[in-house]
This record gives structure tokens, sequence and C-alpha cells, in this order.
């Protein structure tokens, strides 16, 4: 049943890497996104000696999972994005009338490897980081990094599908949704505790961006956890990830019946 999938995405990863030129000009470009957001804490660092409870260290250890997290996520669903484009021209009719499931479809419809560049940067950035912050390393420790990984990538693919499935009701409304999967990117780079209190509910327990790196450091590290939460509140990404999902999927069924052509 994968195998169709599987056909679809190396087609789509040679046609975008037949430019070699291009294609290298693309993964600088998304390198650079990194370099930025790194200058953009140290300079916040550079004006504070802590922020929300993290040092320079641990702060930039926050922002290069969050940035490999949403980086895997963008990869195979950041497309998801163009649904609106496809429900205003008729597009995803093409998709209906195949004999496959359409989500899948649409992820498999565009695989950007300029993203890459991203995840590699985060990943060294990353891989700096922990061996330099002291961490005792165990199998407990190893299990929580990749839980943390794979639970954020999981988060961010799960935002961007409920985006999409609100689109099915919006039709035009991208910028609306964006600004809850882009803006959930940027305050997971960020300790939870710098904002409000309604910030900080909404980023924890609704677009549960606080699970993706900043709540999974504090455990890795062995950092208090504010609110009076447990210490082990950073092994509950993936519960937060498979809640989120839950309400993804439904909202994308709900969205897919409610469509009906673009002729209708």
């Amino acid at each position: 049943m994968a195998e169709p999938y599987l056909v679809l995405a190396r087609l789509h990863m040679r046609a975008q890497t037949v430019y070699r030129g291009s294609f290298a000009i693309e993964l600088l470009a998304s390198v650079g996104a990194t370099v930025s957001g790194v200058c953009e804490l140290y300079v916040v660092f550079a004006n504070v000696p802590a922020l929300g409870g993290l040092t320079l260290r641990a702060g930039l250890l926050v922002f290069a999972l969050g940035h490999v997290s949403m980086s895997l996520a963008d990869l195979f669903f950041g497309h998801l994005d163009a649904l609106p484009a496809y429900l205003r021209t008729g597009t995803l009719d093409a998709f209906l009338l195949r004999p496959l499931p359409v989500l899948p479809q649409l992820i498999t419809a565009e695989l950007s490897l300029r993203r890459l560049g991203r995840t590699a940067a985060g990943a060294v950035i990353a891989a700096v980081l922990l061996a330099r912050l002291g961490i005792h390393w165990s199998a407990a420790n190893a299990a929580l990094l990749a839980l943390t990984v794979l639970s954020g990538a999981a988060i961010f693919a799960a935002l961007f599908t409920l985006a999409a499935a609100v689109q099915f009701r919006l039709v035009d409304g991208a910028d609306i949704t964006s600004s809850f999967v882009y803006g959930g990117q940027y305050a997971a780079q960020f300790p939870a505790t710098v904002y409000p209190d309604p910030l900080r509910v909404l980023f924890t327990f609704v677009v549960p961006t606080a699970f993706v790196a900043y709540l999974p450091a504090l455990t890795l590290l062995r950092l208090p956890v504010p609110d009076g939460l447990p210490q082990w509140i950073g092994w509950c990404s993936p519960a937060a990830a498979a809640a989120l999902w839950v309400v993804a999927l439904l909202g994308w069924r709900s969205g897919l019946r409610r469509y009906r052509g673009a002729g209708s």
C-alpha cells in the first residue's frame, strides 16, 4: 500500500536534485535562516544573564531541538499550505479521483529537500550543545532525546494538518491558520515562562509547542520545571502529539466530508 507514495516521493526528490547548482543555493538559503535565528537568540541573551531560567547554551538547545522538529515536519507536511489554492482551482478533485487516501497524496505531492539544510544545521547545533552541557548520558536520556525530536515533529505535522483542515471551511484563511503553525514554531524556540499567563496556557495546553523542546529540555538538563509541574512532564511530548493528532484527523475528516468539488 505504501509503494505508490514511495514512488511519488522518489520522483519529486529526483526532480529537485536535477539542477544541482540551484539545489545547493536553496540549501544554503535554508541554513542561513537557521543562522539568523541563532543570531537573534544570541542578541537576546547578550542583554540578560538568563532567560526563563535558561542560560545561553540551554536556550540554544531549546532553539535547536525546536528547529529540527519543525524542519522535519515542514519537509513532509509543509506542502499542505497549498491546500487553499487547490480548493480554489479545483485541483483537489484530481486527488479525490485516485483510489488512495487524500492526505497521504497531498503529503507526497511535494517534498522540499531544501528544508534539509535547516534540519542539518539544527542537528549540528544541538549535537555541539549536548556535548558541552555536561549531560550524564544513559539509555533513558538517549530515549528522551529521540522522543523529543520525533514528538516535536509530530506536533508540528499535526498543526499543519489541522491548519489545512480549517481551510475547507475558510477557503482563503491561510494567513489565520499559519499564524498558529509558524507562530507556534517561534514560540517553541523560547522558554514558555517568558510569555504572559494566557499565552503560556495557549502554547502549553491548546497549541502544545512547549512540549516540542522546552519541557523535554528541562527534564533532560534536570532543571526546575515551572508552574508546579512534575519533573517527568518532559516525557509527555508523545501524549501531547497523539492528542493533537486526534483533533487534527477528526478536523481533516470533517473538512473533507464538507468538500463538494469545484463544480458543485
